[in-house]
């Protein structure tokens, strides 16, 4: 019996041999692979942290970044109805502590304030009259192309008030067709020149295009912003004026300079800006 048993394990272990089987042993333990750093390549830069660069960027103009203004509605609350008039705004109906950037006229051109929008991406919307800007037109375009609005303010900055039916309408209409061979876009919306407008005006915006008649609740001045609530406070959707202008009008002080006084008077209320295009 035995010699039977010794004989089978030989022939067994024989097997093994020519097939290759080996007995299972246990594995050796595996130490863990380090974790993997990426680290530039030589020559490369890091990733700038964006909060890093848009603190720099504002910093360079003596201000602090705005807090991001909320996701534009998904109904806009200003539109105008089909076939109804066109609607006039001083402020947007909102309850957030946002508020709209205008500038008008367009006969400051400071370089600066190119670089100044396209460092702190704060929307505005400029309504502009032919004869401020014929002598440069090609200086509004990297603004327009930086995504702020372009908006009408007639051809040649009348008294619409004065003006008869008629002549209302070519100083409307003939700003649109202006604007878009320049621009290539139609604006819009439409501001009358003082602020003056009368039911003519509002029936000739409506028959060159216009979706709103865009007035102002606030207006930058040199150093403050002018009111026209007793309470001298910003509130939630106002829209504020301000004008292409420099140091002739602004006793000495560049348009940098003064736009960057408007943005920390919307700051020191706890409010920041958004797109009026977004709202109307």
């Amino acid at each position: 019996m035995k010699k039977t048993i010794a004989l089978w394990g030989a022939l067994t272990a024989a097997a093994l041999l020519v097939t290759g089987c080996t007995v299972d042993e246990p594995a050796a333990a595996q130490t863990p692979a380090p974790a993997r750093t990426t680290t530039p390549a030589a020559g490369q830069k890091a990733p700038e942290d964006p909060a890093a660069v848009t603190a720099a960027a504002y910093r360079k103009w003596g201000l602090k970044p705005f807090a991001a203004p909320p996701a534009p509605p998904a109904v806009k609350p200003v539109v105008r109805p089909a076939g109804g008039p066109v609607p006039v705004i001083s402020e947007i109906p909102t309850r957030e502590k946002i508020v709209f950037v205008t500038i008008d006229d367009g006969a400051e051109k400071d370089p600066g304030f190119v670089r100044m929008m396209k460092d702190l991406k704060v929307p505005f919307t400029m309504f502009l009259t032919d004869a401020a800007i014929r002598a440069d037109y090609p200086y509004f375009e990297p603004l327009i192309a930086q995504g702020h609005g372009l908006a009408n303010h007639t051809l040649t900055h009348p008294d619409l008030r004065t003006l008869g039916p008629e002549a209302q309408r070519r100083e409307i209409c003939g700003q649109q067709t202006r604007l878009k061979e320049r621009y290539g876009t139609t604006p819009r919306l439409f501001r009358p020149p003082y602020g003056n407008w009368n039911e003519a005006t509002r029936a000739a915006a409506g028959e060159c295009g216009v979706d709103a008649i865009v007035l102002w609740r606030e207006s930058m001045q040199i150093k403050n912003m002018q009111y026209q609530r007793g309470d001298r406070k910003l509130r939630p959707g106002d829209i504020i004026l301000a004008h292409f202008r420099g140091p002739s009008e602004l006793k000495g002080r560049t348009m940098t300079e003064m736009t960057a006084t408007m943005l920390r008077r919307i700051q020191e209320q706890g409010f920041t800006v958004a797109r009026l295009e977004d709202y109307v």
